[in-house]
């Protein structure tokens, strides 16, 4: 997989933006069957900075449906990386 398919976006929310102003870590949605190193090296790569920490966590799609029509949401993965001292990854440059 190349990096721009691992890494799929970041995930802008409250929690997101609390433990990147306590911690320094980003926390982006990533391909379900990316392992810890792959996400590592994208992020290193695509951003250029020096990643310490990557935790992930596993998210099932919910079940749902309509009358007799039932249908599920994809399953999918996020990661919490926590970068170095010094390194920094900002998202609203401009705001």
């Amino acid at each position: 997989m190349n990096p721009g398919d691992v890494v799929q976006g970041p995930i802008i929310t409250e929690k997101g933006t609390l433990v990147n102003e306590q911690g320094n870590q980003v926390v982006f949605r990533v391909h379900p069957h990316a392992n810890k190193v792959e996400i590592r090296q994208a992020i290193e790569s695509l951003f250029r900075v020096k990643v310490e920490k990557v935790r992930t966590s596993r998210h099932l799609g919910k079940i749902g449906g309509v009358g007799l029509l039932q249908g599920r949401r994809v399953d999918w993965k996020k990661a919490y990386v926590t970068l170095a001292e010094g390194s920094r990854i900002d998202f609203f440059e401009g705001a």
